[in-house]
């Protein structure tokens, strides 16, 4: 049991039944992976979600709401340089918090035009400021 603690405790309480048993293998100690879940599960010990995801997701959507028109027929694909961009926005998850990262990416050179990173996934947020590159003013964008 203090062998468990103790694996669990130096991964900073991030490793779960599965990862605590491998590491006690690798020290030589002979024990069943669900002798250790059921352990650790007794005592309340468990490792972090990450790896899986959040349930539910992060997006809440409006059933009444009318959707973004399509303006590219769903080809994400380009003849000439700025003629098309894609965004993307992406939530990390850290032991500080929530962390997003937006990005705008050309889809024929495929190369990041703009990106902004911040603590909240506010559409206006004047925290930090977008890098971008300047494209032309008939540049279709969809995200």
């Amino acid at each position: 049991m203090s062998n468990i603690y103790e694996v669990w405790e130096n991964s900073g309480r991030t490793y779960g039944a599965d990862r605590v048993h491998q590491q006690l293998r690798r020290d030589g100690i002979r024990v069943g992976r669900k002798r250790v879940e059921r352990l650790m599960a007794g005592q309340g010990w468990q490792g972090a979600f990450l790896r899986r995801g959040w349930r539910g997701g992060s997006t809440r959507q409006d059933p009444r709401a009318t959707p973004a028109p399509d303006l590219v027929n769903r080809q994400f694909t380009a003849a000439a340089p700025n003629r098309l961009w894609v965004a993307d926005a992406t939530r990390i998850p850290t032991g500080e918090g929530v962390f997003w990262v937006a990005a705008v990416r050309d889809a024929f050179s495929n190369r990041i035009v703009g990106w902004k990173a911040a603590t909240a996934a506010t559409p206006n947020s004047s925290s930090a400021p977008w890098s971008t590159a300047s494209g032309p003013a008939t540049c279709v964008t969809r995200s």
